[in-house]
């Protein structure tokens, strides 16, 4: 594993940030790292960086502790805080000269190029940092937080404020990156989480409540079937009387519904058969996915008591 967090503990005076976070991530994927506004994932980061002391517990960088050895831990990160500082005064090689020397990397100028390359800058790297857009200059942080070729990236919201032809370009570029570092990335942007992460943890409240693949936090709504039902013409609510398995009846239109089912009951064919016999027309029967956002909200709603995940 690249990143090996234990037993996690941070407080601001009364105020507990992160409490006994526990988690890991290894080379060649892209962990989602979601929570709501003061859920401790920017501290988390901080402190995985070294920018933060830990209150308790241990984090693990390629092997190295960063408690004990920040140097060597520091070297082998990349970080793209959300503010992305940059000097708006220089120029994109230049600022990028700048960091590589203060990182000491070898072969420098290659390394530039190649970023440079990368990152789709060719026609901006002779630019003031002051005048590019804000795509142009998220991708200036990428380059700065990959100048020495680190082992883990780490992501703080890298896509806020982009247009949608700026996300898309910024969304290339991390799935890429991401095939051969161990990338953490945190958003509030859930298409965004669900197209590009491996693997989602979500925090609340400084506590972990969900680590799982997004395959496997697809199916955690609920736990039964989500159906989505559409009429030809308009059908009351007492149509659904007596067809068992159905929990909750969703009322979307005058000819369309979402049915929420107990866990392990499909009412679909009875929906169909009794809309055959009373001639009713059915446009549309499916199942509907959950989304990241659906699973987001109810783990980290005021009043879920889902457990750990």
């Amino acid at each position: 594993m690249s990143v090996i967090v234990r037993d996690l503990s941070k407080s601001f005076g009364h105020q507990t940030a992160v409490d006994h976070l526990g988690f890991s991530a290894k080379q060649g994927e892209i962990l989602g790292f979601l929570g709501p506004n003061g859920a401790g994932k920017t501290t988390t980061m901080k402190m995985i960086c070294g920018f933060l002391k830990l209150d308790g517990g241990s984090i693990e960088v390629c092997g190295m502790d960063v408690a004990t050895q920040p140097i060597q831990s520091r070297a082998r990160i990349g970080y793209l805080p959300e503010n992305n500082p940059l000097y708006k005064d220089m120029y994109v090689r230049e600022f990028l000269q700048f960091f590589g020397l203060l990182c000491k990397t070898a072969r420098l100028s290659q390394r530039i190029d190649q970023l440079i390359e990368a990152t789709g800058l060719g026609n901006e790297q002779d630019k003031l940092i002051g005048s590019l857009s804000k795509g142009y200059r998220q991708r200036v942080g990428l380059c700065q937080a990959l100048i020495n070729d680190p082992e883990v990236l780490i992501l703080d919201e890298p896509t806020s404020g982009l247009d949608p032809n700026q996300l898309v370009g910024i969304r290339q570029l991390i799935r890429r990156i991401g095939r051969e570092k161990t990338l953490i990335f945190s958003s509030h942007i859930m298409q965004e989480v669900q197209a590009l992460c491996d693997r989602v943890i979500i925090l609340s409240k400084g506590r972990l409540v969900a680590d799982a693949p997004i395959a496997q936090l697809m199916h955690l709504r609920g736990s039964g079937l989500c159906i989505f039902v559409e009429f030809t013409q308009a059908v009351p609510d007492e149509f659904f009387a007596g067809i068992s398995g159905i929990t909750r009846l969703e009322r979307l239109g005058i000819s369309s519904f979402r049915l929420h089912c107990v866990a392990g009951a499909d009412p679909r064919d009875a929906v169909f058969q009794k809309a055959a016999t009373t001639m009713l027309s059915i446009r549309e029967l499916r199942e509907e996915k959950s989304s990241v956002e659906d699973v987001f909200n109810l783990l980290t709603s005021e009043q879920s008591d889902v457990g750990p995940v």
